[in-house]
């Protein structure tokens, strides 16, 4: 006679398996619906706005945002990019994108080439003063843009850099964010492919611009991403740079816009909204397309 025992699982056992199948699944749930409810919170703005830009002005200021879906998508899209109303001089949706554009890219680019320079000298240099030269960067971190303001702002008058695209990116390029992940990667460089340089005869430059560089590309990449984003969210310093109405920034000409207030007139909030939505996307879509470098470039700065 077959024991059927012996072939079936323990109650106990198969009870024990029951209860963590049902708390995996409890656990996804929960996963989820975290997941889900910070997607909605992070949503709202953007479909509020997006309701905004398709309502008349006057209906947004009298009633505030509804889910009521407007017709004036076309035309705020029009007047946010190619008119130059609200504004005293001929400035345009255009021209500020194509300002926040030299002010993102230049500031990245600048923030790189100082940081890979930086670390280039720290790292294969015999300096003898090299580690406390590192920390003295590092420690810059720890100051904020805010704190070094007024100074900076006084050597850009003293040097007639207002209004002027060098005014606005080479202040804000010192920095110790670069600095520090190149020096890591450096860092992570193996012995021997210095040694095969030597020996092959290549100098100081020719190692740094034919190994070091290519090398670099996916923390080039990574770091491109920050610095562009950073730099094209800069609101505070172009607010005190810029003073010609044809060096604003997006961002900064989104502000102007709203506060455009004056007898008969009501803010441009179509407008405004609409220029937001525009400043949304380079940023998005350079981490989009780079994310993988992004990604692959601080990991192998670890090893």
């Amino acid at each position: 006679m077959t024991d059927i025992s012996a072939h079936s699982p323990h109650p106990a056992h198969a009870i024990a398996q029951t209860r963590k199948r049902s708390w995996f699944k409890l656990e996804t749930v929960v996963d989820h619906a975290i997941l889900i409810f910070g997607s909605l919170l992070m949503l709202l703005p953007l479909l509020i706005m997006l309701q905004t830009v398709t309502t008349p002005d006057l209906e947004t200021m009298k009633f505030g945002p509804t889910l009521t879906i407007g017709t004036e998508l076309d035309d705020n899209f029009r007047k946010a990019m190619f008119e130059a109303s609200g504004f005293s001089g001929q400035n345009t949706g255009m021209n500020m994108l194509k300002n926040s554009l030299i002010l993102g890219i230049g500031f990245a680019v600048g923030k790189i080439v100082i940081g890979m320079m930086a670390a280039y000298a720290i790292v294969y240099f015999r300096l003898r003063f090299a580690t406390l030269a590192f920390w003295l960067i590092f420690t810059t971190l720890l100051l904020p843009l805010e704190v070094r303001i007024l100074p900076s702002y006084e050597i850009v008058q003293q040097l007639g850099m207002m209004n002027t695209y060098q005014g606005l990116i080479i202040p804000l390029i010192a920095s110790a964010t670069a600095t520090f992940f190149f020096r890591q990667f450096f860092r992570s460089v193996p012995e021997e492919l210095i040694e095969a340089a030597r020996i092959d005869g290549a100098g100081p430059i020719k190692f740094f611009i034919d190994i070091l560089v290519p090398l670099s590309q996916t923390m080039i990449a990574a770091m491109f991403i920050i610095m562009f984003v950073y730099g094209w969210n800069q609101y505070l310093w172009p607010t005190m740079i810029t003073t010609d109405e044809n060096m604003y920034t997006l961002v900064r000409g989104i502000k102007q816009i709203v506060q455009t207030l004056e007898g008969n007139n009501i803010p441009e909030y179509g407008r405004a909204n609409m220029l937001a939505l525009i400043a949304i996307l380079p940023p998005v879509l350079v981490v989009i397309f780079f994310q993988s470098w992004f990604v692959k470039g601080l990991t192998e700065s670890d090893k």
